[in-house]
């Protein structure tokens, strides 16, 4: 055995380093490292030590230890693993987690490491050949426990075996049966099934036949006679008590020991107080069917293996169950679960913001010094097209009363309806937007009418609610461009600033307004009034004033270039008849602050985003009365079982997933369940009650959900209940496809229609966004197509550039509006520009040979055949007052030149043609030709 200085085996050097599973296994009293091809099979008579590596969001690593016992292990290898696992939890700077994990009475955790299951070997460990030699294949046996997580274990070949309870797996050499016990729940039968599909891919290479038997029904069925008679023929199988296997006991009590010379004195008990816990000292926490060793930071690596042996004897000297789950924590590494038990226990918040950094901020703390690590840029993307059509009501005295889009106040609760063209068919999402100076009454009629909405639609839509200052990213993509006011216009809000004499701030034309300026790029800008005081100032943000003749757009000196554009573009949609001030942060005038009250401190420390942290996954247990949850690890599409609800913890946002074989299927009733989680605070993070909340049905599930997962659409169109589902993908029936819907409407060409024009023209005035494009031509159609047709489009971006400087990062848009003076654009000589610069005569009207087009047309791949006579893109899209006539409507695309087709889809034409057709179609509505 060596041990390098700090008296750690020389085994866990380098260990934690990377993300993922490490595994050592005690052989002949020595830590010997266990190959990944190995990982996942545990013999009976070794003891193992695990670790489980994870990088969180912000760079820092967590580390969870898992000592392994087997029931035949020998006695030493049991004290060596703890003291290992112990000197693992040194090595890693005492931040580690430890477990006790004892076999066949593992923990969820753990298991979740190795799915579908774990089945323990006959045998030892041998670092020669990865396994001991077990002789030849023979007939085995297993019970099969467990929803979420599969506990397997194998069991004497008898017919005693059997019960009613459990669901158990019998293989064989040429066939493998199920037998589902008629007490076992369907959620139990599915993963059984998942173990089932395990043996088969790693004891038969996938070839062997799957039987599945149902307890009681015998008749007519021939895998039931085949599997009675390996048994020596059938007979009843005895009435036994249900399994309580899977009772998980929850501690009524809470004691508190010191551990001190190997003897436990009791301190305190129930109510405990954090102030109980020394430093220098080592506790153990008992709770009836769970044991926490807590150890204080100043404690030794000695006085830590005495306390550790000390609560195993304690656990044999009081003749309790062996598998008592145990959990060891060094002081700062407490759990969740542990600090449930102290009152009060004080939360850890995040680092300070001289410790993270970006950009300009970071380097400047660097000059003064301090250690700084910039943060990457990352502009968060909405996951879904968000070009589509945009419907929205305020709520007004139990009704709804359509009103335009852009434009929100906080004193008033709206409903959103946004239909958009998925991967292959139509999706919506309603939203409830709740001001943040809105009543509860609005808010109670928001969500009913939200409701009413949803039924007139039909479908499973996706629901959400919003709150003001908590709304999702994904919220401000659809609007694109969003003013939010103050002041609201229901009767509601106006009753109660009367009733409680609150000064009306209601937004007119021509008020002195202060508005901040956010978002990420010019698909995703808001302009949000704030109270007109100083105070409301930020360093990092840019904000305009609107006072009576001017407009001053005021710059943070920790704002950025694309502050100051989307700052610039906001402008002329707030007021574009009033003359913009530049103020920059420090330079301000009088009039500036005399207009707002007053100079007066405000924020001037960077305003920077924290972390958000990986999801976590709930199944809801109890729904009825008081919520009980259960968290799933290491989660995947396949624990949605269609049976239950689950919640998906996103820390600033949670998504409420409804099976469609769920008991429970009141949506209006979902956003309750969210709220008794929000109330729970499993994870003690202290989520706000103004949290985003999403209500999603199974099968129609969004992108912005399912990218969770490892996600397979063909598995959410599947039907029957979990086990029919998991027993079909088993017997290799797989999953069958729905039928992609038509495409609606509003995606189709010619449709002029207000809502699914939008993005093509939002503002009076004439400032147009950009199209957004996922599409692979985008890069080709900014760098080249926007450069010699941009001058032919309509109208360009008018934006009143204050900034005189401007840096490569700032937004794109208005690139392509700089004419130099004096030269008209070919649009207006009636002239096209081509790709090489030259300028060729085009007719007003031309008419398309459709003689010699038709049959090319109606040949698929033969469209882009160099018969085929071409034309202009501008006098091929559909919105163009100048069409080209005779063409084929549906395959306008067809007619442009190979290189013209380029520069607009960034693609040849016979890669085109190669893409699924409803891509295609999506790529010819951006680009107007569909």
């Amino acid at each position: 055995m060596l041990l390098n200085d700090d008296g750690v085996d020389v085994a866990f050097q380098g260990a934690g380093a990377k993300a993922g599973l490490e595994i050592w296994c005690i052989e002949n009293l020595r830590v010997v490292a266990v190959p990944k091809s190995s990982h996942g099979k545990f013999f009976c008579g070794s003891s193992y030590i695990i670790l489980n590596t994870i990088f969180l969001r912000s760079g820092v690593p967590y580390h969870d230890i898992h000592y392994w016992l087997g029931k035949d292990m020998k006695p030493d290898d049991s004290t060596m693993a703890s003291d290992k696992a112990l000197e693992l939890d040194v090595a890693l700077g005492y931040h580690a987690v430890q477990y006790r994990e004892v076999q066949g009475h593992e923990s969820e955790k753990f298991l979740s490491y190795f799915k579908p299951c774990i089945i323990p070997l006959e045998g030892v460990f041998s670092s020669e050949t990865g396994r001991s030699d077990n002789g030849s294949y023979q007939v085995s046996l297993f019970v099969c426990k467990g929803e979420r997580a599969a506990r397997v274990k194998e069991v004497p070949f008898s017919r005693s075996s059997l019960n009613h309870d459990d669901v158990f797996i019998l293989d064989t050499e040429s066939k493998m049966y199920l037998f589902s016990g008629c007490n076992s729940r369907i959620q139990q039968r599915a993963k059984a099934l998942e173990v089932v599909q395990y043996i088969n891919e790693n004891n038969h290479i996938g070839k062997c036949d799957v039987a599945a038997i149902e307890d009681g029904k015998f008749v007519g069925d021939p895998d039931v006679g085949e599997f009675w008679s390996l048994f020596g023929g059938y007979a009843p199988i005895s009435k036994n008590s249900a399994s309580l296997s899977n009772v998980e006991l929850q501690g009524s009590s809470a004691k508190l020991y010191w551990v001190a010379r190997k003897k436990l004195c009791l301190i305190g008990d129930n109510l405990l107080k954090k102030d109980l816990l020394c430093s220098d000292k080592c506790y153990m926490l008992d709770c009836d069917g769970e044991i926490f060793l807590w150890m204080g930071k100043n404690t030794s690596l000695t006085e830590r293996k005495e306390s550790i042996l000390t609560v195993e004897d304690t656990i044999h000297s009081q003749g309790r169950s062996r598998s008592t789950n145990v959990t060891f924590l060094t002081e700062g590494s407490e759990t969740v679960k542990f600090t449930t038990y102290f009152d009060c226990w004080p939360q850890v918040f995040a680092q300070s913001l001289y410790e993270e950094g970006k950009g300009k901020v970071a380097a400047m703390f660097k000059q003064h010094g301090f250690d700084v690590r910039e943060l990457p840029t990352e502009d968060p993307e909405p996951y879904i097209d968000c070009v589509g059509s945009l419907k929205v009501w305020r709520v007004a005295s139990h009704t709804i009363v359509p009103v335009e889009t852009g434009k929100l106040f906080s004193g008033n609760c709206y409903i959103l309806q946004y239909t958009y063209l998925g991967d292959e068919k139509e999706e919506c999402i309603f939203y409830a937007w709740f001001g943040s100076d809105s009543t509860m009454e609005d808010r109670v009629d928001a969500i009913s009418l939200m409701h009413s909405q949803v039924d007139s639609v039909g479908g499973q839509p996706v629901m959400a609610q919003l709150f003001e200052g908590k709304e999702t990213v994904q919220f401000f993509y659809i609007f694109q461009r969003l003013v939010i006011y103050k002041g609201g216009l229901s009767s509601e809000c106006k009753k109660y600033v009367e009733q409680n004499g609150i000064a009306d701030e209601m937004y007119h034309e021509g008020s002195i307004a202060l508005f901040r300026v956010q978002g990420t790029g010019s698909a995703n800008m808001q302009a949000i009034q704030v109270n007109l005081v100083s105070s409301s100032l930020n360093s990092s943000f840019c904000y305009i004033l609107e006072a009576e003749a001017f407009m001053f757009v005021w710059t943070g000196n920790l704002s950025s270039p694309k502050d100051h554009d989307i700052a610039d573009r906001m402008l002329d949609h707030l007021n574009p008849k009033k003359q913009p001030i530049q103020v920059k942060e420090g330079s301000e005038p009088d009039i500036f602050w005399d207009a707002i009250g007053g100079k007066m401190d405000y924020p001037k420390e960077k305003d920077t985003k924290e972390f958000v942290e990986d999801p976590h996954l709930f199944v809801c247990i109890g729904i009825e009365g008081d919520l009980k949850v259960k968290e799933i690890f290491n989660f995947s599409q396949d624990d949605l079982t269609t049976e239950d609800v689950f919640i998906l913890n996103c820390h600033t946002e949670l998504y409420v997933w409804i099976g469609q074989h769920a008991k429970f299927r009141s949506k209006e009733s979902a956003f309750s369940i969210a709220k008794k989680f929000i109330d729970l605070d499993i994870l003690l993070e202290g989520m706000s009650l103004e949290t985003a909340i999403h209500v999603v049905m199974e099968g129609y599930e969004p992108k912005f959900f399912t990218r969770f997962f490892s996600w397979d659409t063909s598995k959410a169109s599947m039907h029957g209940n979990s086990f029919e589902r998991k027993l079909a993908v088993v017997k290799g029936l797989g999953p069958k496809l729905e039928t992609p819907k038509k495409i609606p409407r509003a995606y189709r060409a010619g449709d002029t229609s207000k809502s699914s024009q939008r993005s093509r023209s939002k503002s009076t005035t004439s400032e147009r966004t950009a199209p957004r494009s996922k599409s692979p031509a985008f890069t080709a159609l900014t760098s080249r197509f926007e450069a010699s047709i941009a001058p032919q489009l309509s109208t360009p971006p008018v934006v009143r550039n204050l900034f005189v400087k401007s840096s490569e990062d700032s937004l794109n848009l208005g690139k392509t509006s700089s004419i130099s003076p004096g030269i008209e654009s070919s649009e207006s000589c009636g002239m096209k520009q081509s790709k090489e610069g030259f300028l060729d005569s085009v007719p007003a009207k031309e008419e398309a040979s459709v003689s010699s087009t038709e049959e090319i047309l109606t040949n698929g791949n033969d469209a882009l055949s160099v018969g085929l006579q071409t034309f202009p893109y501008e006098k091929l899209r559909v919105s163009s007052n100048d069409q080209i006539i005779g063409v084929e409507i549906t395959k306008r695309e067809a007619y442009l030149s190979a290189e013209e087709f380029m520069g607009v889809f960034g693609m040849a034409k016979e890669a085109f043609y190669n893409l699924p057709k409803w891509r295609r179609d999506k790529l010819k509505k951006l680009h107007d030709l569909f």
